[in-house]
């Protein structure tokens, strides 16, 4: 159209047709949609922070990392430098990339530890990956990503944790409380250090030295080795069918295998499933006894490169899906041994998503964490680092190998529809994260919610022992056996792109709020 206006009207009436039809498709989209770029992010902070980069000519990977590392400051007990991630890329072209740098196994762990495990750490991989995915993929200066949390750390935020009942230590050992400014000046200086030298500075320099020096201290086995020699995994997503979208999501130690089982036995009943009158409640237990299965299913999630190669492989089979639907029945559920469970694992609750979508199509759908809250509460005065206790994931395992990483709840994933819209999604909340992400997906593809409802939407949690736990207004007359969760800790991101117009949620569970343009 602009072309064959060329070729009629002088250069600056071309500039003005082309400002008008700019103009026409900003007005077609809805109200609160962006048209170029978006950052679904924990808080509206972070999701600015990564807005700005991309406002500034990065690229989407750009925005991811700046908007987690703010996360590290504005939620401490979800995820920082001393944890790990997985990032599922999309790139313009449409290849799907899984980036892991969940923490591993260390070289020497105490002999107890597969017992008793609550406390021990994991080699961090959080700034190899960031490495990995900005020299791929980043536009940006390494130094930029990192400006505006030094500035957040060592000027402080106001303490916001009145959702979590927590009192806080700040590192002059002063007790914090709600509305109080929480300063990170230790963190501030370590990240400043590693703007200026890179991800050495952790992996090879002094800060590791450091760090490594804490943990000793603290009666955990992390030596220098373990940060020197950790690798950042690269491989290709594994794509399914949802329906008539195909989804991308990494593959195992992470949990995607999980979620796309879960919502391929879904899709079987979603010809007409509905939230109206009584079918809400069949649609309910149909997930509910999807679900278990699903629990039934987590002892073949397992790090393929120490374990059976094939562990997960049945989870995206189609006669394996078809065979365990026609086990689920409408009118009645099961005891444990029906769904073929594994040994309970334990609940957690950390974690954190970051959906990012940039004007060059480029989609960054990216999961961290520290695991539990405040991982195992092992903090290094010397470099302000909180450190992970991942290996605790391993727990009631009759074996693990040095450099393996845990099974993991982790699904940052990226659905893409037959006309080229593209949904980036993910979630946090340890255990609960697949119910979450399983529902919002089920609400936004097949109920006709739009993203906000889809996700704001209230879940049912099937915990671990198959207790069923509803969050408050969901549905309760479905005779399971009820579980005791009184918190829900389920928070799901997400950007979509459809027809040119872009829509970014974060969940308002934790208060979070996204950004675009």
């Amino acid at each position: 159209r602009i072309s064959r206006c060329s070729e009629r009207v002088r250069e600056g009436a071309v500039a003005l047709v082309c400002l008008c039809i700019v103009s026409l498709v900003d007005r077609e989209c809805p109200g609160g949609s962006f048209t170029h770029a978006a950052v679904a992010a924990d808080s509206l902070r972070c999701s600015e922070v990564g807005r700005s980069m991309l406002q500034q000519g990065g690229s989407a990977v750009d925005g991811a990392i700046a908007a987690l590392l703010c996360t590290s400051v504005v939620n401490p007990q979800s995820m920082g430098i001393g944890g790990g991630s997985i990032l599922t890329i999309r790139n313009k072209k449409g290849k799907v990339e899984v980036y892991n740098f969940r923490e591993t196994v260390p070289q020497s762990f105490k002999s107890n530890l597969l017992n008793d495990c609550s406390q021990w750490i994991g080699v961090p991989g959080e700034l190899r990956g960031y490495e990995a995915v900005h020299k791929q993929y980043g536009k940006l200066p390494w130094a930029k990503l990192f400006e505006p949390t030094i500035k957040l750390a060592g000027e402080g935020i106001p303490l916001a944790l009145k959702n979590y009942h927590w009192s806080l230590h700040s590192e002059n050992k002063t007790v914090l409380s709600t509305g109080d400014i929480l300063k990170f000046p230790k963190l501030a200086e370590t990240m400043k250090t590693i703007a200026e030298q890179g991800a050495d500075a952790f992996y090879t320099g002094k800060i590791g030295q450091d760090l490594i020096r804490d943990v000793e201290a603290a009666g955990g086995t992390l030596k220098r080795e373990d940060l020197k020699s950790f690798q950042v995994r690269v491989e290709d997503a594994w794509t399914v069918p949802v329906g008539d979208t195909k989804m991308h999501f990494p593959p195992p130690p992470a949990g995607g295998p999980l979620l796309a089982f879960l919502l391929s036995l879904m899709k079987g009943f979603c010809v007409n499933c509905s939230l109206d009158g009584d079918q809400k409640i069949q649609t309910y237990h149909h997930f509910i006894e999807a679900a278990k299965f699903t629990n039934g299913q987590k002892k073949s999630i397992t790090d393929p490169l120490f374990n059976d190669k094939k562990s997960a492989d049945h989870l995206i089979d189609p006669s394996f899906i078809n065979q365990i639907r026609d086990m689920i029945f409408s009118n009645r559920t099961h005891d444990n041994s029906y769904y073929n469970n594994a040994k309970p694992s334990r609940d957690h609750v950390g974690t954190t998503h970051v959906s990012v979508l940039d004007q060059d199509g480029l989609a960054v759908s990216a999961t961290s964490t520290i695991n539990q809250l405040f991982g195992g509460g092992i903090y290094s005065p010397r470099t302000g680092i909180i450190l992970n206790n991942e290996l605790s994931d391993f727990c009631g395992r009759s074996l693990i190998v040095t450099g393996e990483r845990p099974p993991s709840s982790m699904i940052p994933v990226i659905l893409e529809s037959k006309s080229g819209g593209l949904l980036v999604i993910g979630g946090s909340g340890g255990s609960m994260i697949t119910s979450a992400v399983a529902l919002s997906i089920v609400n936004r593809l097949w109920l006709g919610m739009n993203l906000k409802d889809a996700i704001a939407a209230p879940i049912v949690f099937v915990d671990s022992s198959n207790n069923v736990n509803f969050e408050p207004d969901g549905i309760r007359a479905l005779g399971h056996k009820p579980g005791s969760w009184k918190y829900f800790f389920n928070v799901v991101n997400a950007v979509e792109k459809e027809n040119g117009c872009i829509a970014a949620v974060s969940d308002s569970r934790k208060n979070g709020m996204s950004a675009g343009y």
